[in-house]
């Protein structure tokens, strides 16, 4: 006889193809996270924000924040990532704001990228929802 209880629906085993359908997954998102990055730093974007969101939100896996100097600026780190991407078999993104370029929003899938310019960023203060500290973000040059 059996002590311990039965594993309820959600507490099943995991199967080996599951795993390793999660593991592909995993490691197509670092791809896309490592792409956009170095794009970013590439294109001397400022104050790069990468905020995992890895069990805490069903909208994405991960979320980059960056500012640009002027509206010209966030223009091309748009257009870069998005020509990337592309470039890259990630596919074609969902873009907003590009006409203006004050706050433009590249969605990715797995991984949203906000770009800002400066003044803007500081209004919105998007990094305060996800409780972002200033240990998290990555050094711009």
């Amino acid at each position: 006889m059996r002590s311990d209880p039965a594993p309820s629906a959600h507490e099943g085993t995991v199967s080996p193809e599951t795993s390793t359908q999660e593991t592909a997954l995993d490691l197509n998102i670092k791809a896309l996270e490592t792409l956009i990055l170095s794009r970013l730093d590439d294109d001397k974007a400022q104050d790069i924000v990468h905020i995992d969101l890895t069990d805490k939100s069903s909208v994405a896996d991960s979320l980059i924040v960056a500012s640009g100097r002027s509206h010209r600026h966030v223009g091309a780190l748009a257009d870069h990532i998005i020509r990337a991407l592309k470039e890259s078999g990630f596919g074609k993104a969902r873009v907003e704001g590009l006409p203006h370029c004050d706050w433009v929003l590249i969605d990715a899938g797995d991984v949203v990228v906000h770009l800002f310019r400066p003044e803007v960023r500081s209004f919105y203060n998007i990094e305060k929802i996800w409780a972002v500290d200033a240990p998290h973000r990555m050094a711009s040059n």
